[in-house]
């Protein structure tokens, strides 16, 4: 066995680097890259999709697998579409673009079932019998509610915004994304304008010189308010004498756009690659923007975390309210709340919540929330729950918990908390399937069972998916 096991290590691959060779794609990876394979060779070709045929250059190689690109496509999938965008290939944000729509959930779908089974050890029967149709999009373009432009001069000094090129920090121009609102494109002709004009040096990564570092743009898809945010590379801002040269031209040019009220600065001199800095000035207009999600109204900052795809998010949370069948009488709390949108869409259906979450302004907007929409049976608190948790157990008294973690997932300090702590049912949220099926795994192997579980599709044309899980405690 062992000089079995020798000779297939000295085996010489069946492709090498540069080489063409003629593939069929049979199979889709996490990144939304094409799977073919030469002699049981695998390689992931970018650009490629499940059902086509290609003639692809190998650019890496490794012991058992490597990666190609694309040259040719020899015949396309039924599922290949043309994207809408002419930039896609180059931009790192939309992965699946040339993939139908109806093609694009069911990768979500399996992408979903097979961490599951792979990661979280899941038997298949369990997975198929708990998981449900993934939520789809009726129209799958311009669902974005906020985009971040970075800034930076093209090799003529000319100043340029839109988004990274995959694996770079090299700007490919693009003032119209599909995915964004169609305002944005408006919004930023405005400020590059202005920028060129008077001489406004965008930021340089390279240096840390030059002052305008992003343009962040946010709409109320409800209310149809709009805020514009610079990040500007300044430790302060005194509006008369310290903001950006000719500011009262710039705040004249942008307020005629219908539906701006608010125009802001957040100061950023850290060298990192933290978007946004720890401070926010207003320099026209309101200080927050409103939308509203299943009846409830919503303040939101330019630091505001607040859900992207707010058609979907209302379909995400009418989720969460099925599966937790709340009759009134629960305890429920929420340990990533936000700004509280999860909390506050359970408040009337429960009798107490308790939201959690480590962002002090967030904090304060979830406090402000629960105000404006006169909401009286939640308290939120300002702690992390990995730490929170163990050090209240014996306060903690839920019927049912909530968590909506980063993509990271949960910290295992907090998993083995939300077990002692025992409530009845657990839901999850969840935006990256390989953390969620890591920690469902945790989960019942300390007493927790999968009874449902539902793909949402928050980001159409990318690789995200959004999970909702309903897990119930066993007797034990």
């Amino acid at each position: 066995m062992r000089d079995k096991r020798e000779e297939k290590r000295r085996r010489p691959l069946p492709v090498e680097k540069n080489q063409e060779v003629d593939l069929m794609i049979e199979d889709m990876g996490d990144n939304g890259e094409g799977i073919g394979r030469v002699e049981g060779y695998t390689l992931f070709v970018k650009d490629a999709v499940i059902g086509d045929r290609v003639r692809a250059i190998v650019t890496k190689t490794g012991k058992s697998y490597g990666y190609a690109h694309l040259k040719e496509l020899l015949s396309g999938s039924p599922d290949r579409v043309k994207p809408v965008c002419s930039v896609w290939k180059r931009c790192g944000g939309c992965q699946l673009q040339s993939l139908s729509y109806n093609a694009q959930l069911a990768f979500k779908q399996k992408k979903v079932r097979e961490h599951l089974i792979r990661i979280g050890g899941f038997s298949p029967e369990l997975v198929d019998k708990v998981l449900e149709p993934i939520i789809g999009m009726d129209n799958p373009l311009r669902y974005r509610n906020k985009t971040q432009f970075p800034v930076q001069y093209d090799n003529d000094s000319y100043v340029k915004s839109g988004f990274y090129i995959t694996r770079t920090h090299e700007i490919i121009s693009n003032s119209d994304c599909y995915l964004g609102i169609e305002e944005n494109q408006n919004i930023l002709d405005v400020v590059l304008d202005f920028m060129r004009e008077f001489h406004v040096p965008a930021y340089d990564e390279a240096t840390g010189q030059g002052v305008v570092r992003h343009i962040l743009i946010r709409k109320g898809f409800a209310t149809g308010e709009i805020m514009v945010c610079l990040i500007i590379n300044r430790k302060k801002v005194d509006l008369n004498k310290n903001g950006l040269p000719h500011q009262d031209e710039l705040v004249n040019r942008l307020r005629e756009i219908p539906g701006l009220v608010s125009i802001a600065f957040n100061l950023n001199d850290r060298r990192n690659n933290v978007i946004l800095g720890p401070k926010t000035v207003t320099i026209w207009g309101k200080t927050v923007i409103r939308d509203q999600l299943l009846g409830l109204e919503y303040e939101i900052s330019p630091t505001s975390f607040y859900q992207v795809n707010p058609i979907q998010t209302e379909k995400l949370y009418r989720t969460v309210q099925e599966f937790a069948e709340l009759t009134g009488e629960e305890e429920v709390w929420d340990l990533c709340c936000g700004i509280g949108t999860i909390t506050l869409s359970l408040a009337g259906q429960a009798k107490r919540l308790h939201g959690l979450e480590i962002v002090p302004e967030a904090i304060e907007n979830a406090k402000r929330n629960a105000l404006i929409n006169g909401i009286d049976n939640t308290e939120f608190i300002c702690a992390a729950a990995e730490e929170y948790l163990p050090a209240h157990l014996s306060d903690v008294h839920a019927d049912l918990i909530v968590t909506d973690p980063p993509r990271k997932g949960m910290d295992e300090r907090a998993l083995s908390a939300i077990a002692q702590a025992a409530p009845k049912k657990l839901i999850y949220v969840s935006c990256d399937p390989a953390t969620l099926a890591r920690d469902l795994k945790y989960l019942a192997l300390h007493g927790y069972a999968l009874k449902r579980i539902r793909p949402v599709d928050m980001f159409p044309m990318t690789v995200h998916v959004e999970t909702v899980v309903l897990l119930t405690r066993q007797n034990t």
